[in-house]
């Protein structure tokens, strides 16, 4: 899960926040991954008591809840998938000594996920990706590190603009869309903790632990990504970039300007392997879900390879195409991905809270009273905010 989520979300929308606002969002990521966390949670406490997927417990309360799943899941998926595929493109647009146009850099991109996947190679590649993993957040820290020693790049007499306007919505909505990660990743989470148990043994409280580990990193992760923007970038001459390897550029001299020039293709490497990936999780990912999803609904409970296949590859036909519609628009591709996150997001929400609350929960990973009333004040956070963005955007 801390695979797929540290991505767009945070190299992306934490890094704007702080370049905007400085430090005034610190206190929305906090929210917006306390008030997700029950419903990213619900992926691992049930999947652990009841040996099931998320999608087979809504198949259980009835199929218009799996097809509601289904038809929410089918639209995300080449929607996420081909922002990450367009980032991870823009960022091998780095180490490309000629110029080459983002959508033959993704294409490269997506022949290469595709030969991983159908191959059967993603498990080697996702032992790398924990390594990747670590040396971003070390990097990351040291990062942070320094430019705090080095103080904020804003003059003295710089007012930030203040992010609590109606004309900020929009901007407020992006990033908490995929913060902390889309939520119906704790679907595909399901389906990875499943096989996971029938490979090996997994007990309630190892499987909690390892989530609550991941959980805490992608907010670390987030938070420093805000400051790493409130410390180099806000206040400053230069205004972030919209085209894909002109915004690529800036997160890595963003590192290189604080770690020191010597690191630019060092960090440029890990921040490409890093999105490439998430983009690589995402696509086996959904591509797993949508096919259980099929399969339930078809009255079977076995996924297999011929299906996994077929909709991993509409799955890649779909994202590509929305990929040569964005072309060079990396930030408004990314924007569109989390808007229509934030606004799936509380409908996951209240599946996973009705399934949960419905299902005998092991003792170690049930939470008890706390979790339950954090839970409802999630749905109220998620669809309040959802109902003043509907609000914002077709009647004012």
């Amino acid at each position: 899960m801390a695979t797929a989520a540290i991505g767009g979300s945070h190299l992306v929308a934490s890094t704007q926040a702080g370049a905007q606002f400085g430090w005034q969002l610190v206190w929305l990521i906090l929210a917006v991954n306390l008030f997700k966390y029950p419903f990213f949670r619900a992926g691992v406490s049930y999947t652990i008591s009841s040996r099931k997927t998320l999608q087979q417990g809504y198949l259980e309360m009835g199929k218009p809840y799996l097809i509601m799943s289904f038809a929410l899941n089918g639209i995300s998926s080449f929607v996420n998938a081909a922002a990450l595929l367009l980032f991870a493109a823009s960022l091998l647009g780095y180490f490309v000594p000629f110029d080459l146009a983002l959508p033959w850099l993704a294409g490269i991109l997506l022949v290469s996920i595709l030969a991983i996947l159908i191959g059967g190679h993603y498990h080697s590649l996702n032992h790398v990706a924990k390594i990747i993993m670590v040396a971003l957040v070390v990097a990351t820290i040291a990062a942070a590190f320094i430019a705090w020693q080095q103080g904020p790049v804003a003059p003295d007499n710089f007012t930030s603009p203040s992010p609590w306007t109606l004309a900020s919505i929009g901007f407020l909505v992006v990033t908490m869309g995929w913060m902390p990660a889309p939520i119906e990743i704790s679907g595909i989470t399901s389906l990875w903790l499943k096989q996971q148990c029938n490979e090996q043994a997994v007990t309630p409280k190892s499987a909690l632990f390892d989530f609550n580990l991941g959980y805490f990193v992608t907010l670390l992760l987030a938070l420093l990504f805000l400051s790493l923007g409130s410390l180099v970038l806000h206040g400053g001459e230069h205004e972030l970039a919209s085209a894909g390897i002109g915004f690529s550029h800036q997160l890595v001299a963003l590192y290189a300007s604080t770690i020191g020039d010597w690191s630019r293709y060092l960090i440029a490497v890990i921040a490409f392997l890093c999105i490439f990936g998430s983009a690589l999780t995402v696509y086996d990912g959904y591509s797993r879900a949508l096919a259980e999803c099929y399969t339930l609904l078809k009255g079977k409970q076995d996924i297999s390879d011929t299906v996994f296949t077929t909709w991993l590859i509409m799955v890649a036909i779909a994202s590509f195409a929305m990929v040569l519609f964005f072309k060079a628009a990396l930030l408004a591709m990314l924007g569109f991905a989390m808007t229509l996150a934030f606004i799936t997001t509380p409908v996951f929400a209240w599946l996973n809270y009705r399934l949960v609350n419905r299902q005998a929960i092991d003792e170690q990973v049930r939470g008890g009273a706390l979790l339950l009333w954090l839970s409802r004040a999630g749905l109220a956070y998620l669809f309040g905010f959802l109902i003043v963005f509907i609000i914002w955007k077709w009647f004012l």
